[in-house]
């Protein structure tokens, strides 16, 4: 009996490391993780943990929404993982039995946060065209960002310095250095 992880998170920015380990603290002996939207279904390492895993395996994920936002596909997806007797335990919920009662709560929690998805989205969209019609200076997107000179001249440092060294000369982490010459290198400063 193996005890599997899986971790999603919806954008390539955030990042995986706390599903991560709270995966492996609660057990998991191997664990899959893959950056994609709730609502693609299209999720590789997912379709492989799923041809993986056999009958009194155990799939734990952090939170239900990890399976997928859209309530029909989760839902078909833990029942099939039911009948084939997968074990699937939920950390912020507790473990997903095949009962009337284990279903219907699983069907709830799903369409509320599919509903909270759509919500988000109807809000998102509504202050758009708000701020559309009330700001005639309203751009969509993020605005871009204005090189400031120490981000030029932490970026001008790491050219000839690593990483670690560029991050203590400046007193910043290694991973600002990191992601100041990735934008550098994309022109996004």
């Amino acid at each position: 009996m193996t005890i599997y992880g899986y971790a999603r998170v919806s954008t390539a920015g955030q990042s995986l490391n706390e599903q991560k380990s709270t995966l492996k603290y609660a057990g998991a002996d191997i664990i899959m993780s893959e950056k994609y939207s709730g609502t693609t279904t299209a999720r590789p390492q997912f379709e492989k943990l799923v041809h993986l895993i056999k009958p009194n395996d155990t799939l734990i994920v952090t939170k239900l929404d990890r399976f997928a936002r859209n309530t029909r596909e989760a839902l078909n997806l833990i029942d099939s993982l039911l009948k084939e007797k997968i074990i699937i335990k939920v950390l912020n919920l507790g473990t997903i039995d095949n009962t009337p009662m284990g279903r219907m709560i699983v069907r709830t929690l799903l369409s509320v946060a599919e509903m909270e998805r759509d919500m988000i989205i109807e809000r998102t969209q509504a202050g758009k065209i708000f701020a559309k019609q009330h700001n005639p200076n309203y751009k969509e997107g993020r605005p871009k960002r204005k090189k400031d000179s120490r981000a030029v001249a932490i970026f001008e440092y790491s050219q000839n310095h690593t990483v670690k060294a560029t991050a203590e000369a400046f007193n910043i982490s290694p991973r600002t250095v990191q992601y100041t010459k990735k934008l550098f290198n994309q022109d996004k400063i």
